[in-house]
């Protein structure tokens, strides 16, 4: 996957590393190249162009190694990056520059089915959820960054679905289960978990109260098919406690507990823009003040978000526009948020507007639907960041981060009406994910479905990308998400930096400089 920043070429450096490398040691250390002409974007709330500077950013890209369909993303305090997609957790802790698999053949689940990762950003520790048929799961989990792990099926119950599984921890609260937590919480485990799944039609929650191990406590949150569904979004929790789950349904909601999930109620917003069919799932992210940022495609296939300043009372029934109008087609957003205003979001989009009421795959006018989409219709990713999203008129700054496609053709949307055009169109599933670690750098977990010849090729089609190789982009220089860190730099060395810090996972980083002679 070629991309905004490439890993082109190698330098080697000297490096200086106290406890990870000898003195005068020569190591290899990636080189950045920068496009020069990226596909930017600045816009307003409604999508159009405005006359501001762009943000100045960098992406690194990854590749996993391994099918990363339906991937979950995770930082860990030591640098370590989880990516959790089928059956396998990949971990890196360099980077991005290698990634080994590291989950337990025993702790973890024997089999795989709609696999979820997290990782807990106050404690560390490292969640795989394994769907085992659509009977029952199985949660396996690490505290030394996937050394040795933990692990036990979850029961759901009788009802034989479980499916569309979801997991996610936050602070206790006190009231409901969090008055309970609060107790356990000091001696047993720090923060409440949270497991979610669909049982046919209906969202059901559990609170964990010793960090993932049993789930006694919760049940049905939200009603069946003649109210609303059951498949749903990632769990989302916010620095007060507050607990954000999102059903994907026509008008966009938000259902929210702010007792740990013991009570649940609903709010809708969104009526202005809709949602299309088929649909994904929405997402939420929340900042350290606690707003509330929610992310969907809208029914004329832009990315749109609602927000909340108190804690998912009240939403802005105005939807804003967070994708350019450029981008007619859009599919998988997801969202993470540091600071207040300041949040990253990334959707696979397109900008084939010629295509436009040309004859979809099922012979009408194409309407921007990915489901239906031309086989001509190319898809890439799109990273935007807006460091105001609270101001009434906020500012987006996107980054068309991909030069060759990661979709030709459709993506489908609804497992019940997929097509097989040279091989299934729903190789690319249900969602990617995106994520800041501890210094509010951004981390985008994606399936590639153009690689090899689909990548190198103009004249791909459809057929040609039906890959779903996992992949990550991460903000390799630009500004946190966290105001403390300001402007972060590359952990990788570029053509402009004259020292660059590295480090190992288990030890302390240090400035190094390049090796004169490669200068």
């Amino acid at each position: 996957m070629r991309s905004i920043a490439i890993l082109l070429v190698t330098l080697m450096v000297t490096m200086s590393l106290s406890g990870c490398f000898s003195n005068d040691e020569i190591v290899e250390i990636p080189v950045v190249v920068i496009e020069e002409e990226p596909r930017i974007f600045v816009t307003d709330k409604t999508g159009n162009s405005v006359d501001i500077p762009a943000v100045e950013m960098t992406f690194q890209f990854s590749d996993v190694g391994e099918t990363g369909k339906e991937p979950s993303i995770g930082v860990t305090s030591s640098g370590c990056i989880f990516f959790i997609a089928m059956e396998k957790v990949m971990r890196s802790c360099d980077y991005g520059e290698s990634w080994e698999e590291t989950q337990d053949p025993v702790q973890c689940s024997p089999t795989t089915s709609d696999p979820y990762g997290w990782v807990d950003p106050i404690t560390d520790r490292v969640f795989n959820v394994q769907m085992i048929g659509l009977e029952t799961s199985w949660i396996c989990w690490s505290d030394d960054d996937g050394e040795t792990w933990l692990g036990n099926p979850h029961d759901s119950g009788t009802t034989p679905i479980n499916d569309h599984i979801k997991l996610a921890s936050g602070p206790w609260t006190s009231a409901g289960y969090g008055a309970l937590g609060q107790i356990t919480g000091s001696t047993i485990y720090e923060t409440a978990v949270y497991y979610c799944y669909n049982k046919l039609a209906g969202i059901f929650c559990f609170t964990s109260f010793d960090g993932g191990a049993t789930f006694e406590a919760g049940g049905q949150i939200i009603g069946l098919a003649t109210t609303n569904g059951g498949l749903h979004g990632a769990i989302s929790t916010a620095p007060d406690g507050t607990v954000y789950v999102t059903p994907r349904v026509a008008t966009p909601s938000v259902i929210v507990s702010k007792d740990n999930g013991f009570t649940w109620f609903e709010r809708t917003m969104g009526e202005d823009v809709g949602t299309p069919y088929p649909r994904k799932n929405s997402e939420i992210s929340t900042d350290t003040a606690s707003n509330a940022y929610h992310v969907w495609t809208g029914g004329d296939e832009g990315v749109y978000m609602s927000r909340s300043i108190d804690s998912g009372e009240t939403w802005e029934q105005e939807s804003i526009r967070i994708s350019p109008v450029e981008v007619i087609s859009s599919v998988f957003p997801q969202t993470d948020a540091g600071d207040p205003g300041r949040i990253a979001v990334t959707y696979l989009g397109s900008e084939n507007s010629s295509l436009l009421n040309q004859s979809d795959i099922d012979g009408n006018p194409w309407d921007g639907n990915a489901h239906y989409a031309p086989n001509n219709v190319t898809y890439h990713l799109y990273i935007t960041y807006s460091l105001n999203a609270l101001d009434p008129e906020p500012i987006f700054h996107t980054y068309r981060v991909t030069d060759d496609p990661v979709q030709v053709g459709s993506i489908c949307l609804n497992s019940g009406d997929c097509r097989d055009i040279g091989g299934s169109n729903r190789n690319l599933l249900d969602f990617n994910d995106l994520h800041i670690d501890r210094q509010g750098r951004v981390y985008v977990a994606f399936a590639d479905g153009c690689t090899g010849g689909c990548a190198a090729n103009n004249n791909s089609t459809a057929q040609d990308s039906r890959d779903g190789r996992g992949s990550v982009y991460y903000l390799a220089q630009g500004p946190s998400l966290l105001v403390d860190y300001g402007e972060l730099s590359p952990i990788m060395a570029t053509p402009e930096t004259d020292a660059q810090k590295v480090c190992d996972s288990a030890v302390e980083c240090a400035p190094v400089a390049r090796n004169d002679e490669q200068n």
